[in-house]
């Protein structure tokens, strides 16, 4: 583990917003204010998603925050309770629709788990590599965003543009540019396409510049510092008691990830730092998001250093579908993908709980299974539906022109959220 230090000071954990409010209510105290009720959205603000926020104010002070989720449900859990496994995958791209690679990954692993199948080693390899640039694409919207949001525009083309160059790369990998459906319960849809190798190397060499680029319009740019130091303080026992995963957690001194903690995919076996501040607010989570950037070109790199040779699917001929060569050649293999397409794979009774460190936090798939091709359960823990819980109590004692950079730094998605 590594600890990011700044040469900012936090004069003290309740936050300058909230020690402000404090002498606010100190001075009226003994007058009689009229309270307004505020209903902040459910408009769609910036990317975040469709959020409202039920807001009681005192003035421009804050008194209380009541987050209205739902607007997007769509019931994914008791949809995947009705298709067979490989058929829910385009539905996990629709969760934390800014890293669909990282969604797919961790429900498949969910499935791989139940059967007790473990990919080949190339396979395993190209999930990371996967994982880590949809880390990169969803940091570099959630830092461009939070950045316009607190009026740095100039940020937010910066890091579109390095988006837009991963959206080449997937539709270069998958054939798609944001819902990807790319991986398989049991391994991936194809393997990396000639040049696709070198065309990682050169956006990774090209991301690196463009966060140093960023670094030096938001690090020390007093508009920005003024907007985000000592804003949202969140310790880290609320960080704890509120459930909080991810760069959010980390932000307010928990050193927690899933790939050092509990390693899946061959972690281990790759050297990165996970960035932990201590200050919780904020600029906290803006600066372990950039540093995580920097952590998975880091992982990325070693990864094609490193890449393995074979097969990059599970070669199991009872639940794989067979080469389309094959299938179109041989009555046996038509008949093998029938079977397999038709009635799914033959998951043994049983549950299964898998967890994956994504961009958001811990993404998890909770699989009850009777036996079959369906699952007879399923829960998705979503990290953006536990890091927004803890809206209701961040937010009073702040200004309202505090809640842009608050929701911003937590970056949340609301498809995950809702679900």
């Amino acid at each position: 583990m590594s600890n990011i230090t700044t040469d900012y000071e936090v004069p003290d954990t309740l936050g300058r917003a909230a020690k402000a409010a404090e002498d606010y209510h100190a001075e009226t105290d003994d007058m009689m204010g009229e309270r307004m009720v505020l209903n902040m959205g459910p408009s769609h603000p910036a990317t975040h998603g469709v959020l409202r926020l039920i807001l009681e104010l005192d003035g421009e002070v804050i008194i209380k925050a009541d987050p209205d989720v739902g607007f997007l449900h769509r019931g994914d859990e008791k949809i995947a309770e009705n298709m067979h496994y490989n058929q829910f995958v385009p539905y996990t791209d629709r969760l934390d629709y800014l890293a669909p690679l990282a969604n797919n990954v961790a429900y498949a692993m969910a499935v791989e788990k139940l059967m007790g199948w473990e990919l080949p080693p190339r396979g395993q390899a190209l999930r990371v590599l996967c994982c880590e640039l949809a880390r990169i694409s969803a940091h570099m919207l959630g830092v461009g965003v939070c950045a316009m949001d607190v009026g740095a525009m100039t940020v937010f083309l910066y890091t579109f543009t390095e988006r837009e160059k991963i959206y080449n790369l997937c539709e270069q990998l998958t054939g798609a540019r944001f819902t990807t459906s790319y991986t398989r319960v049991g391994g991936q849809l194809r393997d990396m396409p000639p040049g696709f190798e070198s065309s990682v190397r050169r956006f990774l060499d090209e991301c690196e510049v463009a966060i140093g680029e960023i670094s030096k319009l938001l690090d020390k740019n007093k508009i920005f510092l003024d907007r985000m130091v000592d804003i949202g303080v969140i310790t880290r026992e609320s960080a704890i008691s509120w459930a909080m995963t991810g760069p959010n957690l980390r932000a307010s001194g928990v050193p927690r990830d899933l790939r050092k903690d509990s390693p899946y995919l061959g972690y281990e076996k790759y050297d990165f730092d996970v960035p932990v501040m201590e200050e919780g607010d904020c600029y906290s989570r803006y600066f372990i998001r950039m540093e995580e950037m920097r952590q998975s070109i880091r992982i990325c790199r070693q990864v094609l250093d490193t890449m393995p040779s074979g097969p990059v699917n599970l070669a199991d001929p009872k639940s794989i579908l067979p080469d389309k060569e094959r299938v179109l050649m041989s009555m046996e293999e038509l008949i093998h993908h029938f079977i397999v397409s038709t009635q799914g794979i033959d998951a043994p009774a049983g549950e299964v709980y898998f967890a994956a460190e994504n961009p958001k936090g811990e993404l998890g798939f909770y699989i009850h299974s009777k036996g079959g091709g369906v699952p007879n359960r399923m829960k998705i823990r979503s990290p953006s539906f536990c890091n927004l819980a803890i809206v209701s109590k961040l937010l009073p004692g702040h200004m309202v022109s505090d809640i842009p950079a608050i929701l911003g730094s937590l970056d949340f998605v609301m498809g995950e959220c809702d679900r």
